[in-house]
């Protein structure tokens, strides 16, 4: 397993190049390098694979720590995990998915592509749209309809071609762009029918999400904490330093309360995903959690950057990068909150 020196060095070299990583739309190479020689792109490859096969509890913290100092990189992991994760629960053949245990894979679950079986395995076709990590991956996993029914094909990279699409305000490290199929062969023992995915599955999918949303907002709490520890003062007060006002030590707590609240939230549904058997009947509870945390990642850096003021929002400050990237990571589709709402609803009226 990831000890803490690996772990921390890890951190170190994305954080020296979140800046980079934005810029070039992609994850910078160094910080991929840095994934793969710690051991964090085979957090989900089976053990017999040379990987780690990682609890939910254990991702939760790994991407967290990788959130903190690049959100990018650590979404662009986490993505890795879910994709394998879905190979594996699928049996897209992984001995040849896996024979590199540190690759990085991407996917998408959304059936956007059509599949038609003949001589030599499956031609498919589609496109998906938002795949994140996609220009440096080896391996593509991707929902699509086979005959009618929701299958799953793990496709080279190289057999497909990239439509640079991603223009987004936040996570713009992602390079979660455009794959395009246009009548590729893929062997058929590549391509599997879907079983039902478990809510521990599902709850394992959404902390690849949340995980990355609740490192942002530890490195937006980094940042503030700087900003208290320096002789930064409220502008036009007679106060000296910022931790002089008790509004500012208010608002500084509450930020503080509201992000150790998500991420306390989030490591209990990855425990129970892990020592329990959680049902289906659990899911709309959980998912409600989920959203909640997610929303509390964005309630506390808005009062993080009415401590900062406008400068928080200078291109060259890091707190806006983080604002930015949660503000657009916590609105994935997994962590939806009035969905969650209306499930939950649902369930508790029966």
């Amino acid at each position: 397993m990831i000890d803490d020196a690996t772990r921390e060095e890890t951190c170190e070299v994305l954080r020296a190049n979140a800046e980079k990583t934005e810029q070039g739309g992609r994850p910078a190479a160094e910080s991929l390098e840095a994934l793969r020689g710690g051991g964090f792109l085979a957090l989900r490859t089976p053990e017999k694979y040379g990987g780690a096969w990682a609890g939910t509890a254990k991702v939760a913290r790994y991407l967290t720590g990788l959130g903190r100092a690049c959100p990018s990189t650590a979404w662009v992991a986490g993505t890795c995990l879910t994709a394998k994760n879905i190979a594996v629960r699928c049996g897209t053949e992984p001995e040849v998915l896996f024979s590199d245990p540190d690759a990085l894979c991407c996917g998408s679950g959304k059936p956007d592509g059509r599949g038609e079986r003949g001589a030599g395995g499956v031609r498919i076709s589609g496109r998906w749209a938002n795949v994140s990590g996609c220009e440096d991956a080896a391996w593509a996993v991707l929902g699509l309809l086979v005959d009618g029914v929701f299958s799953f094909a793990a496709v080279p990279m190289a057999d497909l071609a990239i439509e640079r699409t991603w223009h987004m305000a936040g996570m713009r490290g992602t390079g979660s762009q455009t794959v395009v199929a246009d009548d590729v062969l893929v062997p058929a023992e590549r391509v599997a029918t879907v079983s039902p995915f478990t809510t521990a599955d599902l709850m394992l999918y959404s902390i690849t999400v949340l995980g990355p949303v609740v490192g942002a907002a530890l490195g937006a709490l980094d940042a503030i904490g700087a900003m208290f520890a320096s002789d930064r003062k409220p502008f036009m007060t007679t106060y000296q330093r910022m931790g002089e006002s008790a509004g500012a030590r208010q608002w500084l707590a509450e930020a503080t309360h509201l992000v150790d609240r998500a991420e306390r939230t989030m490591l209990a549904i990855a425990h129970e995903a892990d020592t329990t058997e959680v049902s289906e009947k659990d899911s709309p509870r959980l998912h409600m959690d989920l959203a909640d945390a997610a929303r509390d990642c964005r309630s506390a850096v808005e009062r993080m950057l009415d401590l900062h003021g406008a400068s928080g929002f200078d291109t060259a400050n890091v707190l806006q990068r983080y604002w930015r990237d949660i503000a657009v990571g916590s609105r994935h589709p997994h962590l939806n909150p009035y969905l969650a709402v209306e499930g939950y609803g649902t369930a508790l009226t029966g």
